[in-house]
């Protein structure tokens, strides 16, 4: 099969959605298919560096969920997306978050004039959506257009659910544990002695840093022999190199940004992995890389982290915003080597569950049934059919 692979956001900037479609569209083409991507991005010479990538708008950034998703927001894309699709001739284009502007849902418009069967995954999650709550009536076209659609974990189907009525067939987030897998060299003048914490991710609010870095000055004083490696960079940067110097803390260590490639090397480094977000969290792929890579996880119990661990088995939960019960747990599996042990052997057999390839193969299977959809085999748009353009 020839796919497009459509999302509304920057493509060469971190990020779960985007990291979640390059995974995909390598293990499609692993597979024997052929893969394009349509993405906005802040670069501009993507298209020579990226293969069989179309670089689609430019990006904005706009604040979303405590979080900034970077996006296009021009809705004169038509032209360029047209021209590309009828030379392509695509049999499947998958949109990532088919409602978000303004990428997806251009293309979403336009794609009963393509030929092309229509799938969508929705990945977010949040406790409301004010786009949704009153662009329900515009947007309940759109959805009409997908021949299936998916979403990667109960918490992102539920959120759809509250404001659309449609089936969503739920495939989880993967994990590439061929790279993600016990067994990498550890950052080496990290590995001594000390109990390492990793926290990986986007320095924002809602990943819930400041609890940690909280939680973190309490475990130092009931076990001085733990260090904190802080992964990933983010608007909060300043601030939480305020809190640190502020609170005097001993053994942190901001990482910044690190390339995937080199990301396996700190989780080797890990003897825990912390991850301790307030909310808006739809399933939680670092939780996966720590448990492939065999660490055991400490995390908050949101909706979407716990449709990932088992309690007990796999990791130790917390509530959210409780850094006193997250400084407890981590100074309880920083002193317990052994729990520390089943925990991590546990994870790493879970991990194997969500593979990329057990993942691709379930999302084959949605094509599939897409291809086989009533309305597929590239319809004429008619007046019953058309959608009135946003923005």
């Amino acid at each position: 099969m020839k796919i497009g692979l459509v999302s509304p956001y920057d493509y060469t900037h971190p990020g779960g959605v985007s990291l979640h479609i390059k995974n995909l569209g390598d293990w499609l083409q692993r597979l024997g298919h052929e893969v394009r991507t349509f993405a906005p991005t802040s670069r501009k010479q993507a298209e020579d560096e990226i293969p069989n990538f179309y670089r689609i708008g430019r990006v904005f950034s706009v604040p979303v969920n405590d979080s900034v998703a970077r996006i296009t927001l021009s809705f004169h894309l038509a032209s360029r997306v047209m021209d590309i699709c009828a030379r392509e001739k695509f049999d499947v284009l998958h949109f990532h978050e088919p409602l978000m502007p303004a990428l997806p849902i251009t293309m979403l418009r336009l794609s009963r004039n393509v030929g092309a069967a229509t799938v969508g995954t929705f990945h977010a999650f949040a406790k409301s959506n004010v786009g949704y709550y009153y662009g329900r009536p515009l947007l309940k076209p759109y959805l009409q257009r997908l021949d299936q659609a998916i979403a990667v974990s109960p918490a992102a189907r539920d959120f759809v659910r509250q404001y659309f009525s449609i089936d969503l067939k739920i495939i989880p987030n993967g994990v590439d544990v061929e790279n993600f897998r016990p067994g990498h060299a550890p950052i080496r003048h990290l590995r001594d002695d000390r109990v390492n914490v990793l926290f990986v991710g986007r320095l924002e609010k809602r990943k819930g840093l400041r609890d940690l870095l909280n939680a973190y000055a309490v475990m130092k004083e009931r076990f001085p022999k733990a260090r904190l490696i802080i992964v990933g960079d983010g608007p909060l940067r300043s601030r939480v190199e305020q809190q640190i110097s502020k609170a005097r803390l001993h053994d942190v260590v901001l990482a910044g940004y690190v390339p995937e490639s080199v990301k396996p090397r700190y989780y080797a480094t890990a003897d825990i992995f912390c991850a301790p977000a307030t909310g808006g969290e739809s399933f939680g792929i670092v939780l996966l890389e720590a448990m492939a890579s065999g660490v055991p996880v400490v995390c908050t119990e949101v909706q979407g982290y716990m449709t990932v661990v088992e309690p007990g088995v796999d990791s130790l939960t917390v509530r959210p915003n409780r850094p006193a019960e997250l400084a407890q747990t981590l100074t309880v599996l920083a002193r317990d080597v052994e729990l520390r042990r089943r925990l991590g052997e546990a994870a790493l057999r879970k991990a194997q569950l969500y593979s990329w390839r057990e993942v691709t193969s379930q999302i084959l299977s949605v094509y599939q049934d897409a291809r086989r959809a009533p309305r597929f085999a590239g319809r004429e748009t008619n007046v019953h059919d058309a959608i009135p353009e946003v923005g």
